[in-house]
């Protein structure tokens, strides 16, 4: 797919190297709103059955324009990772 590059990114918050944002692949949602991750974007992303994902969104006059899967546990290490030092600062 297509890579659009970015000098910063989600993935580079504060860290140095560059960043790609990608088009991995495209998804149909069914008539009950479902859809699947293909199995090659889960075993790159070492997504397993159970583990879960927080949908991230974003909006624009009111509308979602855009949304991002993260998995639980590597949010839950960038917000340690970010509300750390601002904790600290307040003590």
């Amino acid at each position: 797919m297509e890579d659009i590059g970015s000098e910063k990114g989600c993935c580079s918050c504060g860290g140095e190297g560059k960043s790609i944002c990608r088009i991995e692949a495209l998804l149909s949602v069914d008539e009950r709103g479902q859809m699947v991750l293909p199995k090659e974007i889960r075993e790159r992303a070492n997504i397993k059955a159970g583990d879960k994902l927080a949908l991230i969104s974003w909006e624009r006059q009111n509308e979602i324009c855009c949304m991002v899967l993260i998995k639980a546990d590597s949010l839950g290490e960038q917000i340690r990772e970010f509300l750390g030092p601002i904790m600290r600062d307040m003590a």
